[in-house]
């Protein structure tokens, strides 16, 4: 049994919940945020058995596309002003998803 750890940004989670529960596949939604940009995502902790994995990365893959988007990070204005900031809207790559895939020694439904 694998546990899969995808990390993927809010927009795209309503569709790829849809698409796993559609196939049969269960996950549970975490709220959690990014560090580079400082923005919401969601992550999603779905356990499968070994054979389902090739299944649930294929379905995050055609769900969670990259796209461009500009985006404000505030940044700070030097280290005389530590508190004050200037937002410079950027353009990032922001979608897809970060995968981890565990092994899980033991597995229970309650």
């Amino acid at each position: 049994m694998k546990l899969v750890v995808a990390v993927i940004q809010d927009k795209d989670a309503p569709r790829l919940v849809e698409a796993l529960v559609a196939k049969g596949l269960r996950a549970t939604k975490l709220a959690s945020t990014g560090g580079f940009l400082r923005q919401g995502n969601t992550t999603l902790l779905i356990g499968v058995d070994d054979p389902q994995v090739n299944q649930v990365l294929k379905t995050i893959k055609e769900t969670c596309q990259t796209r461009q988007q500009m985006v404000t990070p505030m940044a700070p204005m030097g280290a005389g002003a530590p508190d004050s900031f200037a937002a410079y809207p950027i353009e990032v790559v922001v979608g897809g998803a970060t995968v981890f895939i565990l092994n899980v020694e033991r597995f229970e439904r309650m």
